[in-house]
């Protein structure tokens, strides 16, 4: 649950939206339960005057002789009614009286049907048994009470008081002939905060808020996925469509901003290039004017020198236009099986004479520049060749990341120029033969290369040689139901790629 948490913002909104419910749920039902337990009450009592009142009226329509019929049949299992001929004015012996009723169960039917059991059960001294039947406390307890005509059904005053304490109730209304209906009324009053009824509310209520609570959550964190897809985007060097500026104006004002930021990368990024391809050009003037006076020398091995070192110029001016050449030029990323792309290199330089073997890669799709991507590996696989003999090129596939390694058996490289070896022309002049290397960029574009994928160029000492590993990062990221940027695994399910461009 934490995971979840920490991982989805839907998910922290619904249930920061069901805990509102629960919490507004649990203050009404504290602050209206004393309300409800009333009305229940006020809706008991009424009955229990409806019920006596009608008693009273079909005992005064039928002929005597039907009462105790009648009286029997009007009992139920909170209630009991019975006649006396004078007036109960001892309500502390009528509230016993109405405890013993009450607890007496109630005929049955085979009883009802014979007179003479339910004569002898009227004979019958009442057995105080509490089975079933709420107890009614009956000391200290106030009198009868006048209830007048206006107060219940009838239009004449009963008398009325309380059994116990809590939903206990009696009265006795005097009868055209003169006699006393009793009623005695005991009911257990239950007033739940959760019924079933209030779950099921409380329930729908539930999914409701969270089915709209989600649906609020998805559309607020659209833009919010689609600006983290374009920025993983821009990151990784794509060219992208500027993000729609639209929508609330935090979303809106965001949007802005990162499309100003990428147009200000991309101006600086092709500031800088032609900057350094004028600045490669103009070399070319001075150092072709040096080396014509460098002809007139006289000494021989000073010629000799000063030439070879405008040579070693040159070179390091043509490298830095060629570089500069490639940045310009914008290549589209687009979907590639990488072992093969890595397999066709190493095939190449097989026929060139190199000492390179591929192993046996699974086939992996990858989104990348392929033409940038390839002169990486070829950087790294020509220096391997060059200072270790021979290079072992294979590709692997990792959880996280897409790993493309290169190893020689050469003598490797001091660990401290471990982060030095990838500075522009920079070149090792011990562990390196300097005479069979080149100018000292082949490190440099290829690292750029990569950092310009999301990844980086990892060198180690094996031991028996020097390993280079490029790691590919594998991002997938999805934004309205697509797939922006991902890496699709194709290890025994041959070459499938996804042909969508980035849903940005």
């Amino acid at each position: 649950m934490i995971r979840l948490w920490n991982r989805s913002l839907t998910t922290r909104f619904v249930a920061i939206m069901l805990l509102a419910l629960a919490l507004s749920q649990g203050i009404s039902f504290l602050l209206f339960a004393d309300e409800r337990g009333q009305a229940l009450y006020r809706a008991m009592k009424a009955e229990f005057l409806s019920r006596s009142a009608t008693v009273a009226q079909v005992l005064e329509s039928t002929p005597p002789a039907s009462r105790n019929d009648i009286l029997r049949a009007s009992d139920t299992g909170y209630s009991r009614f019975w006649v006396s001929r004078d007036f109960p004015s001892d309500a502390s012996r009528w509230r016993e009286e109405a405890k013993l009723r009450l607890a007496d169960p109630l005929p049955s039917v085979a009883s009802l049907a014979n007179p003479v059991a339910e004569e002898r059960r009227a004979v019958t001294p009442v057995v105080a048994t509490t089975a079933g039947v709420t107890s009614v406390e009956t000391t200290n307890l106030r009198p009868w009470t006048d209830l007048p005509a206006h107060a219940w059904p009838l239009s004449r005053p009963a008398k009325f008081l309380y059994l116990d304490d809590s939903s206990g109730m009696g009265l006795a209304v005097q009868l055209k002939d003169g006699s006393w209906l009793s009623t005695a009324f005991a009911k257990k009053m239950v007033n739940p905060l959760l019924t079933s009824q209030s779950i099921i509310s409380l329930a729908v209520t539930a999914v409701i808020l969270s089915i709209c609570a989600a649906f609020i959550a998805r559309n607020m964190t659209r833009p919010m996925r689609r600006l983290a897809v374009a920025a993983e985007a821009l990151g990784r060097g794509e060219t992208l469509q500027p993000l729609p500026e639209r929508g609330p104006t935090e979303i809106r004002q965001t949007a802005e901003a990162f499309n100003l930021m990428q147009a200000r990368l991309q101006r600086f990024v092709a500031d800088r290039t032609r900057m350094l391809a004028a600045i490669g050009h103009d070399l070319r003037t001075p150092i072709t004017s040096l080396r014509l006076r460098a002809e007139f020398v006289s000494d021989d091995e000073t010629r000799e020198k000063m030439l070879s070192t405008l040579d070693e110029l040159k070179s390091m001016t043509e490298a830095t236009l060629a570089f500069s050449r490639e940045q310009a030029i914008a290549e589209e990323t687009r979907n590639v099986n990488l072992s093969a792309l890595v397999e066709s290199l190493c095939d190449d330089l097989v026929e060139l004479g190199y000492h390179v073997s591929f192993l046996d890669s699974p086939k992996i799709g990858y989104r990348c520049r392929a033409d940038a991507l390839k002169r990486a590996v070829r950087n790294l696989v020509e220096n391997a060749v060059r200072y270790g003999e021979r290079a072992r090129v294979s590709v692997a596939s990792r959880p996280t990341s897409i790993e493309i390694v290169v190893e020689d058996d050469g003598p490797g490289i001091p660990i401290e120029t471990m982060d030095s070896v990838f500075a522009p022309f920079f070149r090792l002049e011990n562990s390196r033969n300097r005479e069979t290397g080149g100018i000292g960029l082949g490190l440099s574009i290829a690292r750029n290369i990569v950092r310009h994928h999301g990844g980086d160029v990892i060198l180690s000492n094996t031991g028996s040689g020097l390993r280079a590993v490029i790691s590919l990062p594998v991002v997938e990221l999805r934004t309205e139901g697509k797939t922006a940027v991902r890496r699709v695994p194709l290890a025994g399910l041959g070459l499938r790629l996804d042909k969508r461009s980035p849903a940005v």
